[in-house]
């Protein structure tokens, strides 16, 4: 099947910026969000991207026009992918959140359609059924700033037909991305994998009162000779996002190292809306945070 129009489930941080890298490569997008509010999010993303684009990625206003003519949005879930050769979803990390909504996707789906999750943490066998349509169900796992960090973790489980993971993992390096194959269904992939006990770990340093969280970055970005720090970054990734996958995986296993670490950051951060760079304020504040700052690390 020759995929030419894609719907993007969620139009949040992730969701917003796939949905623009996909136009940007020439796919017709349509723009799923379950409301209006999370659309004009997503739109006033995309006029960032295109001046981001223009500004330091050599693209046209000609480039910018023409990936913004191939972008629509809707609210319903029918309208959306009623023409959808690939789904791409993005919704909030939560195994509840994620069942519920291929249940719905999978009522009013064409049968063509392929589903890919774009799930930091979860097994896609765990909500595959849930697909209806599981030998069209798999990963396709994006990393934040996915232009810049163009990998695409390309994941099927059990049932996953292999026609179908190859497909996507064309359709991944059609859209810029250079495809990573994973060969045994893994929560977390490759990336994750690497990076979840190193920003557990952080979280410990800081949770459990060793040092705070400006002396933790430092420590690495000295030591280690890096531009950004654990915290820094969780700015970047979103510090809701770190929540759920701390509170789901102590919750699953009954981890309290990992509970704890879930505890803190909603209490300090999530209740309050200091979610990182998309609310303006995180570990650090944004624009111009302390970390960027040449003496920073004096």
């Amino acid at each position: 099947m020759l995929i030419k129009n894609v719907m993007v489930a969620g139009a949040g941080l992730l969701g917003s910026q796939v949905s623009w890298q996909v136009a940007f490569n020439g796919f017709n997008v349509t723009v799923y969000d379950a409301f209006e509010k999370g659309l004009e999010t997503g739109r006033k993303s995309h006029e960032q991207y295109g001046e981001l684009f223009m500004s330091t990625r050599g693209a046209s206003q000609q480039d910018i026009d023409q990936t913004m003519a191939r972008l629509s949005y809707t609210t319903n879930l029918t309208d959306a992918v009623k023409d959808a050769d690939l789904v791409s979803e993005s919704v909030p990390e939560s195994l509840d959140i994620k069942k519920k909504f291929y249940r719905d996707l999978s009522a009013v789906a064409p049968q063509k359609t392929i589903f890919t999750t774009n799930t930091s943490t979860l097994l896609p066998s765990l909500f595959a059924e849930d697909s209806g349509r599981p030998s069209k169900f798999m990963a396709l796992h994006f990393s934040n700033g996915i232009w810049d960090r163009n990998i695409g973790e390309v994941m099927g489980h059990d049932n996953t037909d292999p026609e179908v993971f190859n497909q996507v993992a064309d359709f991944t390096k059609n859209i810029g991305m250079i495809p990573i194959p994973i060969h045994k269904e893994q929560a977390g992939y490759i990336l994750n994998s690497l990076l979840v006990p190193f920003l557990s770990a952080a979280g410990d340093l800081l949770v459990n009162g060793v040092s705070d969280h400006k002396n933790i970055d430092k420590t690495w970005m000295i030591g280690m000779g890096v531009p950004m720090g654990p915290f820094a970054f969780l700015d970047l990734v979103g510090i809701d996002l770190a929540h759920d996958v701390h509170k789901y995986r102590g919750e699953l296993l009954n981890d309290q190292a990992d509970l704890k670490r879930a505890d803190y950051y909603k209490k300090n951060f999530v209740d309050k809306n200091k979610l990182g760079i998309k609310t303006g304020q995180g570990f650090y504040k944004y624009p111009n945070p302390a970390w960027e700052n040449p003496n920073f690390l004096k």
